[in-house]
């Protein structure tokens, strides 16, 4: 601690502690449209120029720019194999030597979740630069997030192409597509990100208990993606209130039953996972069971009883329980990532699913990476089509 004259602390405004307030003495009243402002202003006090927010697209293949006064635009950038998107993928920064500086890339990081990347040019790079620059990026990720709320722009960043009115509805439904914490991971896929309708996911993370469900509502169009929403509803009002697991259902069954037909109907599953102790529980209501992944292989699936899918009035379905080892994996995912309903195509199979998935493990990557690449190769292998929503979730507890 620096000492004044007196004897007193030093409280006097610091180097770092002036940059960052750069950002933090405007950020309660900024406009989401000048973002880009003060992000320039920020970086410029490091001699910092051509900066760059890019934004994960919605079907995750692309890192787009933020059109922003005082941002650099340019063309969207893939993020495989290129420089930003190793940065994305791996959230650790990347640096590139260029004829007028180095190219810095860093994280935009929120609650575990990421983003997109900031991108800056400077003269020299030191480990005190490189300490701003990641706290700079962590203020702006939070900055994101918060005005994402207020405004348009970031989702019209991040498309591609319009989205049909299913798609709005289940995409303002879901919670961050990634989070990342000391015992617990979890990574979900959308697909297909511009047409989807029935399928959703919901997690929280609540103490030492994560939260998570998977719904798949039948149909297509309006009428899956209400009952989506109802479904979804229902489940967040059951787990606020802290009921067992096996009544969440019987919530869950009673919404859809009063607001949909007879015919209508949800399959579900609810998990609950214990992040001390890798205690795992489930109930499963009409839907894929999910797959214990272990040591990078799958293990096999995590068969159990099954009630009615949602909407049916089925019976209180039975818990069923298995502890994790620190490391273990569970992918979850709708029946439309293994089924392909377009005439004359075969179904693609749930042991396809397991070969791709021991494969892509084998990388030893993080769950947001894996899911990424598990929903892309599968989507490739079904000649970028699919005739239903294909939706997967990945959950690693890390003990």
């Amino acid at each position: 601690m620096t000492v004044g004259p007196l004897g007193e602390p030093d409280r006097s405004e610091s180097f770092g502690e002036a940059i960052l307030g750069t950002i933090l003495d405007r950020a309660h009243e900024l406009p989401p449209h000048r973002v880009g402002l003060v992000v320039a202003e920020t970086v410029g006090r490091l001699s910092g120029r051509n900066p760059q927010i890019l934004l994960q697209d919605y079907q995750q293949q692309r890192l787009v720019p933020l059109l922003s006064e005082g941002l650099t635009g340019g063309e969207p950038l893939s993020i495989d194999g290129s420089d930003a998107g190793r940065c994305f993928l791996t959230s650790l920064p990347v640096e590139l030597a260029m004829t007028d500086g180095v190219r810095v890339h860093a994280p935009l990081l929120d609650g575990g979740d990421q983003t997109g990347v900031l991108a800056v040019t400077l003269d020299t790079v030191d480990d005190d630069v490189r300490r701003i620059l990641r706290r700079i990026a962590g203020l702006v990720g939070e900055l994101l997030q918060t005005k994402n709320g207020y405004t348009d722009l970031f989702f019209r960043t991040r498309r591609s192409e319009p989205m049909n009115v299913a798609a709005e509805i289940q995409w303002s439904l879901l919670p961050p597509l990634t989070m990342t914490m000391p015992r617990v991971a979890v990574a979900g896929v959308l697909e297909p990100a511009y047409d989807v309708a029935g399928d959703s996911f919901d997690y929280a993370l609540n103490g030492g208990t994560l939260h998570l469900a998977m719904i798949d509502a039948m149909g297509h169009g309006l009428d899956a993606a209400t009952m989506a929403t109802v479904a979804i509803g229902a489940y967040r009002h059951a787990r606020r209130i802290s009921v067992e697991l096996s009544e969440i259902y019987l919530f869950m069954d009673r919404a859809v039953a009063e607001q949909f037909a007879p015919d209508h109907f949800v399959t579900a599953q609810m998990l609950r996972l214990d992040t001390t102790t890798g205690r795992l529980q489930w109930v499963n209501a009409g839907h894929p069971a999910p797959v214990l992944i272990r040591k990078h292989r799958v293990m096999g699936r995590l068969d159990s009883p099954t009630t009615l899918p949602v909407g049916f009035g089925g019976a209180q379905p039975q818990v069923s329980e298995v502890t994790l080892a620190p490391g273990d994996r569970i992918l979850c995912f709708t029946d439309g990532l293994v089924e392909e309903h377009e005439s004359g195509q075969e179904q693609f199979g749930e042991d396809q699913l397991i070969d791709w998935v021991n494969q892509l493990e084998k990388t030893d990557r993080g769950v947001r990476a894996v899911a990424r690449d598990l929903s892309h190769t599968l989507r490739r292998a079904r000649g970028e089509a699919t005739s239903d929503d294909a939706t997967l979730v990945l959950v690693e507890w890390r003990g």
